[in-house]
């Protein structure tokens, strides 16, 4: 199996170079991802619960999607190309974005771009990366984190209380 390339950023979300993703991660470099919320016409979240083959942050819940860019792919691309390879979600242009995270600890060194959009489902769930998923009122989502805050990624849980500030 081809192993991702990512490209490797500074501190200002430049692009400085290109490596495979076991170095990115092994070394601590910044790189870039991104996340989306997806939402009902009922206003619940749906949450993922990602698979326990995955290698960074096994079997906890995260966003409705979630995934690095590719090297020489931006921020947009990679939000619609990520909502249809694990959620089976196929859209025409990107989600609404609604706001960037510099890469910190809680990423794990990711520069993230987090976007919103809507949908019913049924989802498509993609079995290598999500073990399964469901639709939260985003009050339980919040009274969750705060009772069980392991059971979702870091990242989640920044971008879950950057979200409910906005």
């Amino acid at each position: 199996m081809v192993e991702d390339i990512f490209d490797i950023v500074n501190e200002r979300d430049e692009v400085i170079g290109r490596k495979p993703r076991s170095e990115v991660h092994a070394q601590g470099l910044l790189h870039r991802a991104v996340h989306v919320l997806v939402f009902n016409s009922r206003g619940e979240i749906f949450l993922q619960k990602r698979s326990m083959k995955k290698d960074r942050q096994p079997g906890v819940w995260d966003s409705s999607c979630s995934g690095h860019v590719d090297s020489g792919e931006d921020y947009n691309q990679t939000a619609v190309r990520e909502l249809g390879e694990e959620i089976g979600l196929h859209l025409s242009a990107p989600p609404q974005r609604l706001f960037k995270i510099d890469a910190c600890d809680e990423t794990d060194a990711e520069f993230v771009w987090v976007y919103r959009c809507e949908n019913e489902g049924p989802f498509q769930l993609h079995p290598d990366e999500i073990e399964t998923g469901d639709w939260f009122a985003p009050a339980r989502v919040t009274q969750w984190i705060q009772e069980k805050p392991q059971d979702f990624a870091p990242a989640f849980i920044l971008i879950w209380k950057l979200f409910n500030r906005a």
